[in-house]
């Protein structure tokens, strides 16, 4: 038996693992003569059962790319030379590349929009592919997501190009029962790359680098909780302050502010935060000191900042100007056992935006949602919203999805409140607010379900 044709009875073997029935749930194509696989064109796979055996085609497909040789194959999700007509939409959520960029290793290639047939793949890639050169020319603006397969018969090689078919089952529906979704889930998790930060190290080692840090990310990801544990790990003085609209100078720094204590109208300084937090660091050299900034983003920074904006460089020198922090009392850096945490919420659209300068001087940490090993923690509900988010979420949608801390709780009972009372009201402001409308049905669906009720009567 040739590769293309152990290849091509593999890759029907793996769809109907994953659901798939020939006569109905996709359409063969091969086109692996000795004409085109010698002068180019060569290609095999599925396409929409909506389409015609042979011709040009719609909508996306499996396609493989094999080569008459010994070397390397491409596998891809295809889309047909005639464009889309049923696929369209399929193709506008980002959640169809979340998947196949998952499946791509470093030397594969995703494009940024999966609509788009009319710019073709990148020279770098092509550069890779010498021997597929006739074939991609033809094929190079309809193919949004590829990989490269050295050896597609070996153990490696097959389980990329399974990944390929689970993928594409995903986009067809083909899973009709568990047998079927835990296998296309097994296949794809063989080779998606998964991130698995461990945050509570990432940022002790990064604020141990950089002194100044931004925890982002949505609410619920545990953002100031993280900031305190850091400051355990430091083993340092906390000083802890949040900002709000009305929060200047005078708050967080150094301010003169009326006594209404005496009888007599006088005036008294008033140390600030940062102040406090800064002059115990130089007057205890060898304790650490962290200052947590909570709601970094809801007040008016180059307001609040001031002269002291300078002094975040985390590697300025000696030999820098003084900055007068108030009267009597300059410095020239900041001491090298101070460190400052801001947290802020990327969910809260009113907030002010950060400028550059500011995050220039600032590390940037975005804490996500995760899952959590812990018996309080409703996972289902967790990951039908994690879900949710990833199929329909635009990359800036993808910050609001709530965190996990709004999936615990001691009982059902609590966790029913919690989606009533703080998640449905959540979704349905994100919906009037022109947020995740592709998935309402689906929030609608799981919201249903849980409390039997609906977002719009």
């Amino acid at each position: 038996m040739s590769k293309i044709d152990e290849i091509r009875t593999f890759i029907k073997e793996e769809a109907l693992k994953f659901g798939a029935n020939n006569e109905k749930d996709y359409v063969e194509r091969n086109n692996t003569g000795n004409d085109a696989l010698s002068q180019g064109g060569a290609y095999f796979g599925f396409i929409s059962p909506d389409e015609d055996n042979s011709g040009p085609y719609h909508d996306f497909s499996l396609t493989i790319l094999p080569d008459k040789d010994d070397k390397p194959w491409l596998v891809c999700l295809g889309i047909g030379s005639l464009g889309f007509k049923n696929d369209y939409e399929l193709a506008s959520f980002p959640g169809v590349r979340r998947l196949f960029f998952s499946l791509i290793s470093s030397k594969g290639y995703c494009k940024t929009s999966f609509i788009d047939i009319e710019n073709g793949l990148p020279r770098s890639f092509l550069a890779k592919l010498p021997h597929l050169k006739n074939t991609l020319k033809t094929y190079s603006k309809v193919l949004p997501a590829c990989e490269i397969v050295e050896d597609p018969t070996s153990v490696e090689g097959k389980k990329i190009i399974s990944a390929f078919v689970a993928g594409y089952a995903e986009l067809r529906k083909w899973p009709s029962n568990n047998e079927h979704r835990k296998a296309k889930t097994t296949a794809i998790s063989a080779v998606k790359k998964e991130e698995s930060p461990d945050d509570e190290k990432d940022v002790l080692n990064l604020i141990l680098s950089r002194k100044y840090v931004v925890l982002e990310g949505a609410p619920g990801t545990g953002k100031t909780m993280l900031g305190k544990k850091i400051g355990e790990k430091l083993n340092a003085e906390i000083f802890f302050t949040q900002f709000h609209a009305e929060t200047n100078y005078s708050d967080f720094i150094y301010g003169i502010k009326p006594n209404l204590n005496q009888s007599n109208l006088n005036y008294q300084e008033q140390k600030g935060i940062f102040l406090q937090a800064l002059q115990f660091a130089i007057s205890n050299p060898f304790k650490n000191v962290l200052l947590i900034i909570d709601e970094l983003n809801r007040a008016n920074l180059s307001n609040i900042l001031g002269p002291i904006f300078y002094l975040f460089e985390y590697q300025m020198d000696d030999n820098s100007v003084n900055i007068e922090i108030c009267n009597g009392f300059s410095v020239k850096k900041i001491p090298k056992n101070f460190y400052v945490i801001g947290t802020m919420n990327t969910a809260d659209r009113s907030l002010a935006v950060v400028d550059f300068a500011l995050r220039r001087r600032f590390a940037w940490y975005t804490l996500k949602p995760r899952i959590l090993e812990t018996k309080a923690f409703f996972k289902d509900d967790f990951l039908t919203f994690q879900e949710i988010f990833y199929w329909y979420a635009s990359s800036e949608e993808l910050n609001l999805q709530p965190g996990h801390a709004y999936f615990i709780a001691n009982s059902k009972e609590e966790m029913t409140q919690r989606i009533r009372y703080e998640l449905f009201p959540l979704i349905r402001e994100y919906l009037l607010e022109g947020i995740m409308l592709k998935a309402k049905e689906d929030f609608n669906e799981y919201f249903s379900d849980r409390i039997k009720d609906t977002l719009f009567k």
